[in-house]
């Protein structure tokens, strides 16, 4: 039955692509300003102390270098499932020790970012990804 939509389910790889190129485009625009410089990192630094961090110092470099690189990932399709993992590790965390006291506007980014690596983590690459090429894209 066409009323069911079930012929577009042809472009879903093509869709997946999309949706890990933006994602990781997000990811990587979000965190270039302190992957380059350094007072923006320092500022990253006192935001995770303001919030509770333990060694802020340590965390936020390790949580940029987690986005930047699983943005890359991402884009090339490339370890997706783990990239996906660390996604949703990774910003589980910031709701748990940022958004948690906000209204429901205030998770939204966040949360989103969550169920997206958890989709990645869940779909793998599909057929527009490095991943295919060792057997991992599906």
């Amino acid at each position: 039955m066409r009323l069911a939509l079930g012929h577009l389910s042809r472009w879903s790889d093509l869709t997946l692509f999309g949706l890990r190129a933006l994602t990781g485009g997000f990811l990587i625009h979000e965190t270039w300003d302190n992957v380059t410089s350094r007072a923006r990192m320092n500022e990253f630094v006192q935001f995770l102390d303001q919030f509770g961090f333990p060694l802020p110092w340590l965390l936020a470099p390790f949580s940029v270098a987690v986005q930047f690189g699983c943005g890359a990932l991402l884009i090339a399709g490339l370890l997706t499932r783990w990239a996906g993992l660390l996604i949703a590790a990774n910003f589980t965390v910031a709701i748990v020790m940022v958004h948690w006291n906000e209204p429901f506007r205030g998770w939204w980014p966040a949360i989103v970012l969550v169920f997206l690596g958890l989709h990645f983590a869940a779909s793998g690459s599909g057929k527009f990804g490095v991943d295919r090429f060792f057997g991992r894209g599906r």
